[in-house]
């Protein structure tokens, strides 16, 4: 499955960061951060029921000569997930780089990769496609 290969890839790419997981109302999140604040995580991987993303959670203000970002809001910016070869995408892995040096609040790389299931959403779509 496309979203348990993403999740492992980016469980290397990040092994000190808090995953924080919701079962929001159109899909299940998993964020990466430095901390159990929401506010400050800088990644997630949003699984929906037809496809899978990967959302720089304070990505509107990266440098994104490429284009490679997806979104119009005032903080977030995403990229579809059609295979896991864009993870691996020098121009992902760039943005990556560039969203840790700009986190709000950088991870600590002394610190142990948590997993935190944070909340489960009262209000749920099926997660089948129709």
């Amino acid at each position: 499955m496309l979203a348990r290969r993403a999740l492992a890839k980016m469980r290397r790419r990040l092994p000190n960061a808090i995953e924080l997981v919701y079962d929001n109302y159109n899909a299940l999140v998993i964020g990466f951060g430095p901390n159990e604040r929401p506010s400050d995580a800088i990644f997630s991987i949003a699984i929906f029921p037809r496809k899978v993303g990967l959302c720089f959670l304070q990505g509107a203000k990266l440098p994104d000569p490429d284009k490679r970002l997806k979104g119009s809001g005032n903080v977030v910016r995403s990229v579809t997930l059609n295979d896991l070869s864009i993870l691996d995408d020098p121009q992902i892995r760039a943005l990556i780089d560039v969203a840790l040096l700009r986190a709000k609040v950088r991870m600590d790389p002394k610190q142990k990769r948590k997993l935190i299931i944070r909340s489960i959403s009262a209000k749920q779509r099926p997660r089948r496609p129709a």
